[in-house]
């Protein structure tokens, strides 16, 4: 039996698992959830004994009930292969008594390839499921790290095109230079005048325009997103914390069942939603760990139960964070309003007339296993020289405004059983990828040479090759330099698909 999918905002709009994959955003501009979310159905003791190949198939196949055993295998071998250069995939590292759940060694160095990089094989395989003969086009907004493992997912992929836009202002050097540089014919990179949220809300803007999307159905075009307001970008993501589970059994550190707790660093909500998720499907989680910088609206949020985007955008070190709109956040609210769709649409409609809503005490009540917590740069940087100077471990700004936040947590937490629960920070990228936030933090001399000098010190510094994706943007030539107005963003979307 398949498990559909529907609007956050309105049950009476259903799809397939691959049709909502293919489709992204629901035509109403709610978002896809599940029907159900549904149980792990294999013992623990089984999954334990299982690499990350096979586990992915055991949890994806509750989801995509409408794919094939080949099809899904299909996509999580094309996925995990030596583009990760750790056969773990997503090692499991204990320094100094932190657990690090390490998810960068992928493509592009960030998490975000744990998804994108099967996202591409799941929508093609979809496309031909509902024999869709337009050609796809990926419409995406980054804050630095999906913009880059999108484009390297779908760079070349038959069938499809991606544009990504981005803050032109708002990412990390390195995070420009591996987006600008990439290589493909079907890829495009605009840089906007503006920051992620305004790169975001053009994006949905475009998607939810019927004349552009009346125009594209005449010129052979259809839209989707890699974002992961796109289901077959979240439900990849739930893998990783069964296998940071199950890692922690294998090495006898916890017993099956044993509770333990998550910190996730946090901007658009999809990450810690995607532990949400595996806690609702019976992985033994305590609590989840929502760590901001100091665009800290979700730790406002889980404070106050008020959702308020009106206030300063203040750019930090750890950019991927820098974000006020988090478009993951609506499948939480629909979660705990009791799956009812009519009071997420309001809410968020609320949100888009006023920048704010607050939830019903009774939501509230249903926010038990979340608690936000936030880092200034201050602390982000006293976390990266502390973690250094006693264990050695170079972590990037996001990691490290984890560890800051988790550091708090265990302090107030200390002498209680809620002190005594293991507790795994997600560390999603290298710190290769900000490199003079990192180097400053832990006391490296200050360089004045080119980035690629600063990689070479951190190498020393952290006996840590330098990683091939950023030997690739170091020596690379710029393909893509367009800078546009925000409002720009749906006309040079036009001009690129009428040149094609």
């Amino acid at each position: 039996m398949n498990l559909m999918y529907h609007s956050t905002r309105n049950k009476s709009i259903k799809a397939t698992a691959s049709q909502a994959i293919l489709q992204g955003l629901a035509p109403d501009g709610g978002l896809f959830v599940p029907e159900v979310i549904p149980r792990l159905d294999v013992a623990m003791d089984e999954l334990i004994r299982m690499d990350y190949h096979r586990l992915a198939y055991e949890i994806l196949k509750l989801y995509l009930t409408d794919y094939t055993e080949n099809e899904i295998k299909e996509c999580i071998d094309k996925a995990y292969d030596d583009k990760f250069d750790t056969p773990e995939i997503a090692p499991l590292v204990k320094k100094g008594g932190l657990y690090f759940l390490e998810l960068f060694h992928g493509a592009t160095i960030a998490f975000k390839d744990m998804a994108l990089s099967i996202l591409p094989h799941l929508l093609t395989a979809a496309a031909r499921k509902n024999n869709i003969s337009d050609e796809i086009v990926i419409l995406t907004a980054t804050s630095g790290d999906t913009g880059k493992a999108a484009l390297a997912g779908f760079a070349d992929v038959k069938g499809t095109r991606i544009i990504v836009f981005y803050p032109k202002d708002g990412v990390s050097r390195i995070q420009e230079k591996q987006m600008i540089t990439q290589k493909g014919g079907n890829t495009y990179v605009i840089g906007i005048r503006g920051n992620f949220d305004d790169a975001q809300t053009g994006v949905k803007k475009i998607f939810s325009d019927q004349e552009m999307k009346e125009w594209m159905g005449r010129a052979g075009y259809r839209f989707s997103s890699a974002n992961s307001i796109n289901i077959g970008r979240l439900l990849p993501q739930i893998v990783y914390y069964v296998h940071a589970y199950a890692d922690l059994c294998r090495r006898n550190d916890i017993s099956p069942g044993e509770e333990i707790n998550f910190v996730v660093p946090t901007g658009n909500f999809g990450n810690i939603l995607a532990a949400y998720y595996a806690k609702r499907m019976g992985l033994p989680i305590a609590k989840l760990i929502c760590a901001s910088n100091d665009n800290k609206v979700l730790y406002d949020f889980f404070t106050t139960g008020i959702y308020d985007r009106n206030r300063q955008f203040i750019l930090t070190i750890s950019p991927s964070m820098d974000i006020l709109i988090s478009s993951n956040l609506e499948r939480l609210i629909y979660h705990i309003a009791g799956d009812d769709s009519d009071k997420t649409g309001q809410l968020m409609a609320e949100l888009s007339a006023t920048g704010r809503y607050e939830i019903t005490p009774d939501m509230r009540s249903r926010l038990d296993s979340f608690i936000g917590g936030y880092a200034t740069v201050s602390e982000t940087m006293e976390a990266i020289r502390r973690v250094y100077a006693e264990t050695g471990y170079v972590i990037d700004t996001h990691t490290a405004v984890a560890v800051s936040v988790y550091e708090k947590y265990a302090k107030s937490t200390a002498g209680t059983a809620q002190g005594n629960v293991k507790t795994i920070i997600v560390s999603t990228a290298s710190p290769y990828k900000f490199l003079e936030s990192v180097l400053k933090s832990i006391g490296a001399p200050s360089i004045s040479g080119d980035d690629y000098e600063q990689a070479k010190l951190l190498r020393e510094i952290s006996g840590v090759q330098i990683p091939k994706a950023i030997e690739e943007a170091y020596f690379s030539p710029v393909r893509h330099d367009k800078v546009c107005e925000a409002n720009e963003m749906k006309a040079n979307v036009a001009e690129i698909l009428k040149k094609i």
